[in-house]
Order: structure tokens, then C-alpha cells, then sequence
């Protein structure tokens, strides 16, 4: 008996090319956008007496949105909470956004395009916009490190395949 590997294929779609038989396959950048910004430093300018060493919260999600058939809009969220022991520093978030334009793909391999290489080219933007409002706070910058958005995606879709499993459909056999 085969066995089946539930791991999605992956997909570059940098190097995806049609074949005779198979519509041409194409994946583009329309435009990326900061979609919101937000800072807050609720306890300042008590904050910035002393020498503080905050603990950080950083969240990053993203989401994806159909905007026409072809025309997904990707958001990438960044969060990042500074707090000492009974006080939050700061908070600081960014949404940085993107216009994808796909054709020729096959749904798994459009929604791990999106998941992955989207995420992936929105991130740096998103990196330098959450820090540029840290400073404007009067802080230091935070150094976000790269982020594997690929393992990220196996992981989730492997996640999404054992939530399955435990919880298989109901209905009339």
C-alpha cells in the first residue's frame, strides 16, 4: 500500500511556467500599501525615567481577501507590546498590504502562494514601518528577525489536516 504524504507541494511561483497542456501560470504584485499604523505609549513620560527593561509581545498574522477573481488583497499584521512588570511601554501595530494578481493556479496551490510567498514580500515593509514608529516614540528600534513563512504555512495546513482527523464529518453513509 502507497503512503500518502499530506505535506502541500511547494510552489515558487517565480519559477511556475504553463505547459501545452496546463494554462500558462502567473503571479504578480499589483501594488503594496500600508493599510493602518497605530502607536501607543500610554504611560509615557513616566516611562522614559529610569533605565526600563520591557519584555516584548510580538504577534504576526495574515489574512487574505478576494477582491476580484484573479486579484487577492494579503494583509500582513505586525504587533508589537513592550511592558515592564505592571506597566505596557508601548504597542505598536502595523496592517502592511498587498494586491496579488494570479492566474492559471489550482486552489492549493493559489492559497500556499498567498500564505507564503505574499506574507514573505509584505514583511520588510512591515518590519521597517513598525520601527520607524517605535523611534518616532522615543524608543529604540525592536529587531524583528526573517520569518520562515513557508514552515509557517506547513505547519498550519498540518494543524488544519488534525483538527480534521479528530473531528471527521458527520452524515448519512
Amino acid at each position: 500500500m502507497a503512503e500518502h504524504d499530506d505535506t502541500p507541494e511547494v510552489v515558487n511561483p517565480e519559477q511556475a511556467v504553463g505547459t501545452d497542456n496546463a494554462p500558462a501560470q502567473d503571479f504578480a504584485i499589483r501594488m503594496m500599501y500600508l493599510k493602518d499604523s497605530s502607536f501607543e505609549s500610554p504611560n509615557t513620560p513616566a516611562v522614559f525615567q529610569g533605565n526600563i527593561q520591557p519584555k516584548f509581545d510580538i504577534n504576526v498574522n495574515s489574512n487574505v481577501q478576494a477582491v476580484e477573481e484573479n486579484l487577492h488583497e494579503v494583509v500582513l499584521t505586525v504587533s508589537i507590546t513592550a511592558k515592564t512588570e505592571d506597566k505596557v511601554v508601548f504597542l505598536s501595530e502595523v496592517q502592511q498590504a498587498g494586491l496579488f494578481e494570479s492566474t492559471g493556479f489550482n486552489q492549493q496551490q493559489l492559497h500556499q502562494i498567498l500564505g507564503t510567498f505574499a506574507p514573505t514580500q509584505l514583511f520588510p515593509y512591515a518590519r521597517e514601518a513598525v520601527n520607524s514608529l517605535i523611534n518616532k516614540g522615543g524608543f529604540p528600534s525592536v529587531v524583528l528577525q526573517p520569518i520562515n513563512f513557508d514552515a509557517l504555512y506547513v505547519q498550519h495546513v498540518q494543524q488544519l489536516a488534525a483538527a480534521q482527523n479528530q473531528n471527521p464529518p458527520t452524515g448519512n453513509a
